[in-house]
């Protein structure tokens, strides 16, 4: 999920940990010295600027996620158990079941609605709305960015199917999901997945109602939203705060515990440090570089610390032209030319600079895309058993000793490709790029550091900073040249770092099997030694990268589809498109006075049982 976030400590990256509960400090003069303003019933709390939406099927960014879990009950949620672990538990639906093989291999799942499940404007929720609105949240015509988390439903391979000019094959097609009465719901998936209860706890499998959005600007008027979660919005003055109230109507509103909560919109750390210090927002989201080694001194018990799978990491537009004028390469040579140069632009990066000297904050420097956390079926991590060498992990060496190497190699790939000045040690025909980021002073920073890097090698890089909303879209459109991402867990798996990437993926901002890079036959792909009839020699994107993953997705055999998600991250890897800076942890200041406080490793955080201590 993407991730707006830049900084955070070191600390456990096991998927199981939250470690997020408030203080039991009852001081009502915060550790600031101003007066809190936080009373029994309101909660103040910045996230980030105003989010680009919250329609649960179309949002893809960590804020907005967090918000439509405070507004929608789907089928499953994340809670705490007695313990305080994370587990995913019921929500919409009486019980999590168990799936009934078929004998074709399909996997049927039967839920049972709650009795008694509304609407916040009273309707009742049906099994009718789960139905409607997953397949719209799969389908074509809404096209969201999240909609192939759908692939691994029976049918959602037949609504995707077109022919050679784009049409569909099965214009009938729809996902096997259906309403057999108003509280059973079913739903057959292609083979069994393990990791199929989270995605019920997951946003984009959050029910919505057909005659609601309808409007298509339904999830950005508090008088249009309807929801059917903890929460309703109240108040929504755009840019400045989404004010959310307690829903009488949710099933469980008796355990919510915060009658109302106020998101504040901002994207300037120093204004959000500023708003916690004086006591009038009780947690943050982001902290301001300069600050962190004050405030972990100063804030022992408001600097907060948590769990979080994710990757910090600068991705390369895949269709930016990256040889010089005079070049005469042309389609798959010029490919596997800029492939080979972007892989080298990313051995000039020190990554432990990075997390040392600009971030400060503990960080991971990263060799791999897919986080630390992640584990292999026999408990090792994954990025551990990443790459090709027996001297380093994943697919760089990252420690300080390797850097002086790491750069001369570098020096001498790009020599094959641009002119080098042997008296100042640069390249001189290198083309002019941009460098997108948002606004964050942390984002700023090493954008800044991306562009000393590459100046020092002769490359003229331009920093562009955009707003978050315009952000996300100019980097979706494929509208830059290398541009700062990161990317949080969906849920316990590395699929979820690797499906993002076919061709059809709304978060597939690099562009893969997009535009000039579609037609593009560089790619190979040989799994007959895994027992499967597929081997492509130079085949495109769509014919090798899209058919790995669906191979993946319907794979049941663990130990064989851990091995073909490592062949997916060799994949993506050797492109020189994405690149790893490092592993996420979180941090966020939190006020010692909020209780009942939690958060998972997906970013996700969960304001609807605290209470503020007096």
């Amino acid at each position: 999920m993407k991730k707006i976030i830049a900084l955070a400590l070191a600390c456990s990256m096991t998927f199981g940990l939250v470690a997020c509960g408030g203080g039991s400090s009852s001081k009502e003069t915060t550790a600031k010295g101003g007066e809190s303003t936080a009373s029994a019933d309101s909660l103040a709390v910045c996230l980030a600027s105003e989010p680009d939406t919250i329609d649960p099927a179309l949002n893809s960014a960590v804020d907005g996620g967090t918000m439509a879990t405070h507004l929608f009950s789907g089928l499953a949620k994340w809670a705490q158990d007695e313990s305080g672990k994370l587990v995913i538990a019921p929500d919409a639906a009486e019980e999590l079941v168990e799936g009934v093989e078929n004998e074709d291999g399909t996997v049927t799942y039967t839920y049972t609605l709650r009795e008694g499940l509304k609407w916040s404007d009273g309707q009742p929720v049906t099994a009718g709305d789960f139905e409607f609105a997953w397949k719209r949240a799969a389908s074509v015509e809404l096209a969201a960015d999240y909609g192939y988390m759908f692939e691994i439903v029976d049918g959602y391979a037949d609504v995707w199917d077109t022919d050679a000019d784009g049409n569909p094959v099965n214009p009938d097609a729809e996902l096997n999901v259906k309403a057999l009465d108003d509280r059973t719901l079913e739903v057959t998936l292609s083979n069994y997945v393990s990791y199929w209860n989270e995605l019920l706890a997951f946003p984009t499998y959050f029910p919505v109602r057909e005659d609601v959005v309808a409007n298509e600007a339904w999830a950005t008027d508090p008088s249009t939203y309807v929801c059917n979660g903890p929460y309703v919005i109240t108040d929504w003055k755009h840019n400045s705060v989404i004010t959310m109230e307690k829903n009488p109507e949710y099933i469980d509103a008796d355990e919510v515990t915060m009658p109302r909560i106020d998101f504040y919109l901002s994207d300037d750390n120093n204004n959000m440090l500023t708003n916690f210090k004086n006591g009038e927002w009780q947690l943050i989201d982001d902290i301001p570089t300069n600050e962190i080694a004050t405030l972990k001194t100063e804030y022992p018990d408001e600097f907060v610390v948590a769990g979080q799978i994710g990757t910090y990491y600068v991705c390369w537009n895949i269709n930016e032209n990256l040889l010089p004028a005079g070049s005469t390469l042309e389609g798959a040579e010029k490919a596997e030319a800029e492939a080979e140069i972007r892989k080298a632009f990313s051995l000039i990066y020190d990554r432990n600079y990075i997390v040392n000297d600009i971030a400060q904050g503990g960080q991971v420097p990263a060799s791999s895309f897919v986080a630390m956390g992640m584990t292999n079926p026999d408990g090792t991590e994954f990025y551990q058993t990443a790459g090709d060498s027996d001297d380093y992990y994943g697919y760089y060496n990252v420690s300080e000793e390797a850097f002086e190497s790491n750069y001369n190699e570098a020096i001498e790939i790009l020599k094959k490709y641009y002119t080098y000045d042997e008296a100042t040690g640069t390249f001189t025909d290198i083309p002019t790029l941009s460098y997108l980021y948002n606004t964050s002073d942390a984002h700023q920073a090493i954008g800044e550091y991306v562009q000393s890097a590459m100046s020092g090698v002769g490359a003229t890089v331009n920093l562009e900073n955009q707003e978050w909303n315009t952000f996300l879209n100019t980097r979706k459109s494929g509208g830059y040249s290398i541009a700062r991402n990161g990317w949080l867990a969906d849920y316990n798996d590395p699929i979820s770092f690797l499906d993002m990437w076919v061709s059809n993926s709304g978060n597939n901002d690099v562009q893969f099997g997009k535009g000039a890079n579609k037609d593009i036959a560089i790619y190979d792909l040989d799994l007959t030694e895994y027992g499967y009839d597929v081997k492509v020699e130079d085949g495109t994107w769509a014919q090798t990268y899209d058919v790995l993953i669906s191979t993946i997705k319907s794979c049941t055999d663990e130990e064989v589809r851990y091995e073909l998600m490592h062949l997916a991250e060799d994949m993506l890897m050797d492109t020189g498109c994405i690149v790893p800076l490092y592993f996420y942890t979180d941090l966020y200041m939190l006020d010692d006075s909020v209780q009942g406080f939690y958060s998972n490793p997906l970013g996700f955080k969960y304001f609807m049982y605290t209470t503020i201590a007096e």
